[in-house]
């Protein structure tokens, strides 16, 4: 199993301070959620572990420096799915995924018999087999956003890094997809660090949860510890309830903000006469 770190990261575009000191620490074979409003930097602290844009601080991959790696290297180690990657639309599904194998295939290599396998159990257990030759353009976006986890799965790295992994799939699937993740987790031993907006799935699959606003992690902890009302509304501008599952999990429930104003205001009739 392959634990994870970031120690002090900063990153800056034109000047603009987007991830400011970030400390976070992913131990081996566990799955850390990534949450925050938008713009809070989960995107930008995602590249930066995987080593896709420049950035001040230091990662780690069980001890060893980031930028120490050959980029092959690194691919071996981590994969990464990006929330809207470039996707070469004339490809069928099977040359996509199989494309998660670069990083096993010398340079001006073929492809062998195991990576053919590993490809052919990933689109089986991604619901995929039936799609084997369809092209990605003819997809739906559901069907494109498994395709592009399955191209990560392809890649046998220990560490994932995903980035709204389920923003294109219905509820059923979003289900399946999650619970294939954490099944592969504990398989493989696999260690996972996933940003996602919705709040009740990241408690229900992350042992832990780190909070990040404008550039900073301001809580990291237990679900129950971090999504409480307070930090809710402070950070997301959002009035929710926050409720305790039958199985002992975390709910948190959007209310309506005029609901919330009129329950706050006085009754009639009541004040002093």
């Amino acid at each position: 199993m392959t634990s994870i770190s970031v120690e002090g990261v900063s990153v800056a575009f034109d000047g603009t301070t987007v991830l400011d000191a970030v400390h976070l620490d992913v131990p081996a074979g566990t799955w850390v959620g990534l949450i925050g409003p938008n713009g809070a930097g989960k995107t930008t602290l995602l590249r930066s572990m995987a080593g896709l844009i420049p950035f001040r601080g230091t990662v780690r991959i069980d001890g060893d420096e980031l930028r120490a790696l050959a980029r092959r290297q690194v691919a071996r180690r981590i994969a990464y799915v990006p929330q809207r990657p470039r996707l070469p639309m004339g490809l069928a599904v099977v040359e996509y995924v199989l494309m998660g194998r670069s990083p096993y295939i010398p340079y001006l290599g073929s492809e062998r018999r195991h990576d053919l396998e590993v490809v052919a159990a990933v689109l089986q257990r991604m619901e995929l087999s039936a799609m084997y030759e369809r092209r990605l353009g003819s997809l739906s976006g559901g069907e494109v956003q498994r395709a592009i986890l399955a191209r990560a799965l392809a890649q046998e790295a220990p560490v994932m890094l995903l980035d709204e992994p389920t923003s294109a799939l219905d509820v059923g699937h979003q289900q399946r997809v999650l619970e294939l993740v954490d099944e592969l987790r504990e398989e493989r031993g696999l260690t996972v660090l996933s940003a996602m907006h919705d709040l009740t799935l990241a408690a229900q699959f992350a042992e832990r949860l780190v909070l990040l606003a404008g550039g900073r992690a301001v809580a990291a902890g237990p679900a129950r510890s971090v999504l409480t009302e307070g930090a809710i509304r402070e950070h997301y501008g959002a009035t929710v309830r926050v409720l305790e599952s039958a199985d002992g999990g975390v709910l948190v429930i959007p209310t309506r903000l005029r609901q919330e104003i009129a329950s706050e205001e006085p009754s009639a009739g009541s004040g002093d006469p």
